[in-house]
This record gives C-alpha cells, structure tokens and sequence, in this order.
C-alpha cells in the first residue's frame, strides 16, 4: 500500500507490483509522482476554492459593504448639519421637548427624562419628543440590561441612561456633538474596503503557481502508466496457453427448432373409423 497526508490510500496494480518485484526503476519513479502530483492536485483545489470565494466577494459582498458604507458617510453628514444648525450653548441650555412639553432648564428637563424612563409600559422603544433637531425616544435594551435614550435622524444614535439628572443631559450633547469622529472612522472602513477589493482582483487574476510543475508530472505519469500497461499486456499474453491444432471442436447441442420442423413434416399415421355400434360390441 502507498499512502500520503493529503490522498486516500490506494493498492498497488498488478503491473506495479510485478514491477517492483523486478527491481524495475521505473515503478518506484511513478510511486513518488502519484504522491507529488496528488499534493499539487489538492494544493491547486484549495487554490482554486479561495479564488472562488474571492470571485463571489467582488461579485456581491464587497459592492454591497462599499455601498453601505457610502450610504452611511451620507447619513451621517446629513445628521451634522442638523446638529451644527442646532448649537447648544455652554452657559444657557436650548431646551427639550418631552410629551409636548419644553424644559428650558437642564436639571429639570434630566429629571423628567428620568420620569419618562419609570413610565415606560413596555421594553418598546416610546417617542418623547425631540431635541436640538433630533427626535428624542426612550427604550430599554434587554441585551444590555439597561434604559436608553435614542437621538434619531437619518441614523439612530443610543445613549445610556444613568441616574444623575444633568448627566444624562451631558451625555445626549457628547452623542450629537461626536459626528466629526464618526464620519471620520465610516470613511477610513470606506477605505479599507475599497483597498480589499483591489487586493482580491489582483489574487484572482493570478494562475497557480505550480501549474507548469503539476502539468509536466502529470505527464510524466501518464507516460508511466502507459509503459507498465504494455509491460503487463505483454506478460498476461505469454502466460496465456497457446490452443492446440488437435484440440477437438466442442460438440455441438441439438437444436430445438430443428428438431420441432422435422416433426411437422412427418406425416400423421391415420387411426381407424370406430363407429357408435362398434363401442357397443366392444361393450358385449
């Protein structure tokens, strides 16, 4: 048996073996290029599986990512002018919206944010009101195990909820006011993918390495195989008994249609007339 890391185990052919018992070179060139050319053959499908999942990348994923991408610096441009035309102001608070009602001081406007967060019925996202341009909701996310305020625009933007009143007010500022940064990181994603993209059309443009060595074993093999094949027709027909001249000629079965026709031509023997009366006598 030869075995190898990468293929199944495979039993030696007849002519292999006779050759290996001969101490003919020649079988022991083709054992070590069954192994060689079975690692290249695995080497080049697993080549050929990552150019595959590059192709499918370049063909779907990496359009739709960049395109994603493109559709959030957008958004988010879009979300900095509202804030930029929504200033707050460090000394005088510029008010909040909640449940119909304006809050110009910022204590008083935390604590009924607070209020609103015991109100909540359910762990549903509830709309508040609104705040320097955005729309203000509330929600409790389950996965965090925590109350958060919700600035909405384009994009939405959580902010977590603690219990200082003034605090959460700060917070809800730092969220909007941090837009610089955001487009800034959504630009340099927008990048890398733009930079992967063309990394995997110049991979998937590239032959496999080996292909030339895999194609001339692959021959040599071929030419191999065809040699002992000769080598064993040659030896299967010297071991095969020549038929003697006197051997006699096997005889030959009857055949049944013969013997069906040579009855039809036969002709009937007639059988006598026996009339009603003769059965009769025959009776007496």
């Amino acid at each position: 048996m030869r075995s190898c890391d990468d293929i199944d185990e495979q039993a030696l052919s007849y002519a292999e073996i006779k050759a290996l018992c001969a101490g003919d070179p020649r079988i022991r060139e083709k054992m070590d290029l069954d192994v060689q050319v079975a690692k290249l053959k695995v080497l080049r499908g697993d080549f050929q599986n990552q150019k595959y999942r590059l192709e499918d990348k370049l063909l779907k994923t990496f359009p739709e990512e960049i395109q994603k991408q493109k559709t959030r610096i957008a958004a988010l441009q879009q979300d900095s002018q509202i804030a930029a035309a929504h200033p707050q102001d460090k000394e005088n608070f510029c008010g909040m919206t909640i449940k119909g009602m304006v809050y110009d001081d910022k204590k008083a406007a935390g604590e009924r944010l607070l209020l609103a967060r015991q109100e909540m019925p359910n762990a549903d996202m509830m709309l508040l009101g609104t705040y320097r341009g955005f729309e203000l909701n509330i929600r409790f996310d389950s996965f965090k195990n925590e109350h958060q305020a919700v600035l909405r625009a384009e994009l939405s933007y959580p902010v977590s909820l603690g219990d200082d009143a003034r605090g959460n007010i700060t917070r809800l500022d730092n969220a909007i006011d941090n837009f610089a940064d955001r487009i800034a990181d959504a630009e340099n994603a927008l990048q890398n993918l733009e930079q992967q993209k063309q990394a995997a059309e110049v991979e998937v443009a590239k032959p496999f390495a080996q292909e030339e060595e895999l194609a001339e074993k692959s021959a040599r093999l071929a030419e191999l195989n065809a040699l002992l094949n000769i080598d064993r027709d040659r030896s299967s027909s010297q071991d095969v008994p020549e038929e003697s001249e006197e051997t006699e000629a096997p005889a030959t079965r009857p055949s049944v249609l013969a013997a069906l026709v040579e009855k039809t031509n036969q002709p009937e023997p007639v059988k006598p007339f026996r009339s009603y009366y003769d059965k009769d006598s025959d009776a007496r």
